[in-house]
């Protein structure tokens, strides 16, 4: 047992020995719910591994005892949302925290405890093995709050929907399969009087908004159901609580209308959206959100085919209006996983395709990509030809990186994007496929000759 000790300590001796020490005041912290482990270099205190609890006291008493022990770099997992009041606290007293992907750490078994956990987290940044996550700026981290707080709200209220369109199925009133949206004016405006008390249904159907296609009579017919009392019940409230969430959005766009404003400026927008127009669809914010973010960003993202307002919200909401944090617009695209990971040993592709990245951005560029498919713009053609040639996965992955690579390039150089129109892409998709044509066959000692027949 001996022997093995030592070959393991001579191992580990000739291992710290053929890396540089890059970050010689690191301390590392495994990250828990009710308690962090922290380890400090060897030598710094007695015991260069400590316990603290996770109170506002203990984590402010853990920053003092790193300060005592010299530390100036800290390096942590992203272990659910544990590490926030952690990040926040530390970064408050002048440390550099670093919070590194928990993939990066795991490569090497037998690490299982808490205490080994942090001094392997302490090592490896001291070697400077360890890649610090994106984390934006302060102002962009209080607008994702906002935004995200009326992803959840606005996903609430959609499920309130549900539950109304299916008590009222329970009902048998279909109303339905006559009219495309209950939460539209007209019904809102049927449901509201049915939970007041109305049953009529000839005198429901005289709600109807003069864009509804359907007939007072369809509609009349469509709210002949069985009104049983607790289904009414779970109607009322279920309302009621649509009605809340609804509130609550309104609420939440006014704290993001005030946040934007504070927001520094890139560019002061030439002409202001008429307000008389907004909101163009339902649960969108009652002001002019998108002259807001062509304030901050510079440019105008919305100008490009599939990028609608609330698309470039969340982008901007993710990673931020600063593009200097990746050099070129392959590492921006490789960040947001819409970029190949080719395995390659011996010269052979193992695997290949993205890498599996949570990225809510890469999300919304990818619905983006696939609202493409009706689009007459350059983009579109670009989409739909993709789609024919490699399915749907793959092109819409394929343009959603090539939306990442516009946006990269409008935010950090500047200028408008302007579309040439489909006509302009196929016209040189046909110039390109003409020259590998007359390539192929210099290749093979022949000559293209355009063809004079008249077809038609």
């Amino acid at each position: 047992m001996a022997k093995l000790s030592k070959r393991n300590n001579k191992t580990k001796r000739d291992w710290d020995e053929g890396l540089a020490a890059l970050n010689r005041n690191a301390a590392g912290i495994d990250v828990g719910n009710a308690e962090h482990y922290v380890a400090v270099p060897a030598g710094r205190d007695s015991e260069p591994v400590q316990t603290f609890g996770s109170f506002t006291a203990d984590l402010h008493r853990m920053a003092q005892w790193l300060k005592a022990c010299c530390v100036e770099t800290i390096v942590m997992q992203a272990t659910g949302v544990y590490w926030v009041a952690l990040f926040q606290i530390l970064e408050s007293h002048g440390f550099e925290v670093n919070v590194v992907n928990a993939r990066h750490t795991k490569t090497l078994p037998g690490r299982k405890t808490d205490v080994l956990e942090c001094q392997w987290l302490q090592k490896l940044h001291t070697f400077g093995l360890l890649n610090n996550s994106f984390r934006p700026t302060e102002e962009i981290q209080i607008l994702r709050t906002y935004l995200r707080q009326r992803e959840n709200l606005v996903a609430a209220g959609s499920t309130c929907i549900q539950h109304m369109q299916k008590t009222l199925t329970q009902m048998n009133v279909q109303l339905a399969n006559v009219i495309s949206d209950i939460s539209g004016v007209t019904g809102m405006a049927i449901l509201r009087a049915i939970v007041a008390g109305e049953r009529d249904a000839e005198k429901l159907s005289t709600l109807k908004h003069n864009r509804v296609r359907a007939s007072r009579e369809e509609i009349a017919r469509s709210l002949e159901g069985n009104w049983r009392e607790e289904l009414l019940f779970v109607l009322e409230q279920s309302l009621e609580l649509y009605d809340l969430y609804v509130r609550k959005i309104a609420v939440c766009d006014q704290r993001i209308e005030r946040h934007l404003k504070t927001m520094t400026s890139k560019l002061e927008p030439e002409q202001k959206s008429d307000p008389g127009a907004l909101p163009s669809a339902k649960h969108e914010p009652r002001f002019s959100l998108k002259d807001h973010l062509c304030r901050i960003t510079g440019v105008d993202l919305t100008r490009v085919a599939g990028l609608q307002v609330q698309t470039v919200q969340t982008i901007i909401s993710e990673v931020g209006v600063d593009m200097s944090r990746w050099n070129t617009e392959k590492q921006f695209a490789s960040w947001l996983g819409l970029c190949p990971d080719n395995r390659v040993s011996g010269g052979k592709i193992l695997k290949s395709g993205t890498r599996q990245v949570v990225n809510r951005a890469a999300t919304a560029l990818r619905l983006a990509a696939w609202s493409l498919i009706r689009s007459q713009s350059a983009l579109g053609a670009n989409f739909r030809r993709l789609r024919s040639k490699l399915g749907a996965p793959k092109a819409i992955t394929a343009m959603a990186h090539k939306l990442a690579r516009l946006i990269y390039r409008m935010m950090k150089f500047g200028g408008e994007y302007v579309d040439k129109g489909m006509a302009a892409y196929e016209s040189r998709y046909r110039q390109q496929q003409m020259k590998w044509l007359a390539k192929q066959a210099a290749s093979l000692n022949l000559q293209l000759v355009p063809s004079t027949e008249v077809t038609g």
